[in-house]
Order: structure tokens, then C-alpha cells, then sequence
């Protein structure tokens, strides 16, 4: 049984486009030959892989479902959305790069920006020539954006910008910021701030366990002065910055499947090599438990992000199946990661397997977009009628 195969027990390949299996073929192939040959190195030195960002661009990862007209690849959401699998079967953090670039800045320039920024960004932002970050979060506003203390007020025909961001994905890398901050109204409004722009710094977030290969920063915003010409003119309202979260929340209920794929991989080759009391350790009932359950809810996970891309593509997918995806497919990925660490026993702390890495990565997914916690009460404020985290 191939690779490709192991993980599609339910032949799930069989509801694909012939375009949707080339596109995860070709994405598995650049894993493969790209990030699988380098990514521990990177992982244990704490460096970012910058070398692949030109061959990302190149296979026209960046912005991939966004149209044709600006650079982009012009994908449908389900082809978008097994890319971002595979990319994390390879490591979270060449996902995360990914997803940042294209469904948070890459989608807002497009959804709220002007025709002159689109022109603009949107080009270098897919051939990977500029790279982009998404400022939301702030140090005591995490699961409560709206609480944002940052400030952007007029002077003149300018804005100046006051803050700090946290958590921000490429930040330190970063040519342009996608910052949202409150006016004097307390109206959300969304702006790029480019690197260079007096009083604005992305100072690099280290100490990190988990997510070692991508580059976490802080954003500095010190009276910053932007331009009329630099805020995007269709964002208005916290509205704008949650619907640039569900694009990136999609491309997770994706991805995450690709860490879990992963780490079943790897404990289902261990088992069947690793030998105990005369036999492959594969033989003993408590392994084949584990490894029924492993693949059981990667199935579950892949029909649940196979129908939720359906769906986006019809345009009925609604923020809270987002949130569903992401809740599940982010915590059976964390529960198959553990599970594949114990099969692998004393060697699933090794980085000579991929188990420990995908582990400490995906705590971050588990947490970072929305936590678990805020999901499930995003969709029992839905199917309730009663918000109960306020």
C-alpha cells in the first residue's frame, strides 16, 4: 500500500477531480523533494526555511485560490485545501507560511482592498518577491479581537497608527503588514503598513517549542504615519478581519489532516519494523487499537473537509461549519500525534522521526485561530441560539 493510499482507507481519491489529484500529487511531490530533506534541520536550529518560499512561488502555492488575473493560481477551495494538507504533512510552519500569505494578507488586499492595491500587491505577493504578515492579535486580546487597544487616528489626510500585535505569523520578515486597529469611533479599519515606515519595527519571538521552522514576531506600531492611499477602503467593521480568519480557519481543517497523516505514517512503518518478543510490534492488539483509531478519525476528518470544501465552492459554507472543521481536525490531529509518539515509544522523542515535531507543532494549531474552547462555543451559540462566552 503506497503513502497516498494508507491514509485513503474510504478511497476518498475517488471524489476528486482529476485537477484536485494533480494538484495534491504535485504539492506531495514538492513536500517530498523539498521540505521532507531539510525541515528537521531547520526545526532544530530554530531557522525558517527561506529558501523554499522562490519554489513555493514557482508551483503557485501562494494565493492559490484567488483569481488568475492577479498572479494567482485560480484554484477551487478543495484543490486549495489539499495543497495545505500535504504542505503540513510536511511541517505546520511551511503551511502556516503559506496560509498567512495567501488567506491573510493576500485575501484581504483582494476582498477589501482597492483596485491600485490589488495591482500593486497581490503580483509579488504570489511570486513570492514580497512576503506579507496579518496583525490582529494583541498581547491581552487573543479570543477577543474586538477588545483591540490599538489606535489609528486622523491627522491630515493620514492615519497614525499606535500599538502592538502578537503571535504575528512572518512578521520579522515581513515586506508589508496587514494591521487592524480602531478609529476614533472605535470603527475597525484595516491598513498595510510597509516595512521601512518610521516608528513600526517586527522584533522576532524566540523560545519557541513548537513551530520552530516559521518565524514568530511582535508588531511595534509607534505613531506610525500611513497613508490614505495604505487603508483598505472596504474593511469596516470587526467583520472584515473574522472573515479573513475563516479563510486561514479552512485552510487548517486541511492542514492539520496533513500532521495527523504524518504521524500515522511514521507509527505505522515503526510497528511493523520494530521488533518485541519475536514479532513486529505491529502484531500486538494494543498497537492495532491505536492504529484503527489513528486512521479511523483521519477518515472521519478527510470526509469532513472534503464536504467543507464542497460547500465553500458552492458559496453555502458558513463561518460556523469553518469552525467545525478546525475543531476537530486540529484536536484528532493532537490525539494522533500522542498516539503515534507512544507507539514509537522511547524513539518518538527522537527528531530522527517526524512524531515530536508534528506533536510540538500542533499545539499551536490546536490553539492558534481560534482556540478549541472558542470553536465549540462559536457552534453552541449556533445550534443553541445562546452565546455563552459573554
Amino acid at each position: 500500500m503506497s503513502k497516498l493510499t494508507s491514509t485513503d482507507y474510504f478511497g476518498i481519491d475517488g471524489l476528486l477531480s482529476d485537477d484536485e489529484k494533480m494538484i495534491q500529487n504535485a504539492a506531495r511531490a514538492f513536500v517530498d523533494g523539498e521540505v521532507l530533506p531539510i525541515i528537521e534541520k531547520h526545526n532544530r536550529e530554530a531557522t525558517f526555511p527561506a529558501g523554499l518560499v522562490p519554489k513555493m512561488a514557482e508551483q503557485g502555492f501562494f494565493g492559490s485560490n484567488l483569481p488568475t488575473e492577479y498572479g494567482c493560481a485560480g484554484l477551487n477551495n478543495v484543490a486549495y485545501g489539499l495543497l495545505m494538507q500535504e504542505l503540513e504533512r510536511g511541517d505546520s510552519g511551511v503551511r502556516s507560511f503559506c496560509s498567512v500569505q495567501g488567506s491573510l494578507v493576500m485575501y484581504p488586499i483582494f476582498a477589501f482592498g482597492s483596485e491600485e492595491q490589488k495591482k500593486k500587491w497581490l503580483p509579488e505577493l504570489a511570486a513570492g518577491t514580497k512576503i506579507g504578515c496579518f496583525g490582529l492579535t494583541e498581547p491581552d486580546f487573543g479570543s477577543n479581537p474586538g477588545g483591540m487597544i490599538t489606535r489609528a487616528r486622523r491627522k491630515g489626510n493620514d492615519w497614525v497608527l499606535s500599538g502592538a500585535k502578537m503571535w504575528i505569523t512572518n512578521g520579522t520578515i515581513s515586506d508589508v503588514a496587514i494591521v487592524w486597529a480602531k478609529d476614533e469611533n472605535d470603527q475597525v479599519l484595516g491598513f498595510l503598513v510597509e516595512k521601512g515606515m518610521k516608528g513600526y519595527s517586527a522584533p522576532e519571538m524566540t523560545g519557541k517549542f513548537s513551530l520552530r521552522a516559521s518565524v514568530t514576531s511582535e508588531l511595534v506600531l509607534q505613531d506610525v504615519v500611513v497613508s490614505e492611499a495604505n487603508r483598505l477602503p472596504k474593511a469596516e467593521g470587526l467583520k472584515a478581519p473574522l472573515s479573513c480568519l475563516s479563510q486561514a480557519r479552512y485552510g487548517i481543517a486541511w492542514g492539520a489532516l496533513g500532521a495527523a497523516m504524518a504521524c500515522y505514517e511514521a507509527a505505522l512503518d515503526y510497528s511493523k519494523s520494530r521488533i518485541q518478543f519475536d514479532k513486529p510490534i505491529a502484531g500486538f492488539q494494543m498497537t492495532q487499537k491505536k492504529l484503527v483509531e489513528m486512521l479511523t478519525e483521519i477518515t472521519k476528518g478527510q470526509l469532513l473537509a472534503l464536504q467543507l470544501g464542497r460547500l465553500k465552492d458552492a458559496g453555502k459554507a458558513r463561518h460556523t461549519h469553518i469552525s467545525m472543521g478546525k475543531m476537530n481536525n486540529a484536536k484528532i490531529a493532537r490525539d494522533i500525534s500522542h498516539l503515534a509518539r507512544e507507539i514509537l515509544g522511547a524513539n518518538g522523542i527522537l527528531d530522527e522521526y517526524p512524531v515530536i515535531r508534528h506533536m510540538m507543532n500542533i499545539e499551536s494549531v490546536y490553539t492558534y485561530e481560534g482556540t478549541h474552547d472558542m470553536h465549540t462555543l462559536i457552534i453552541g451559540a449556533d445550534i443553541t441560539g445562546i452565546e455563552a462566552y459573554r
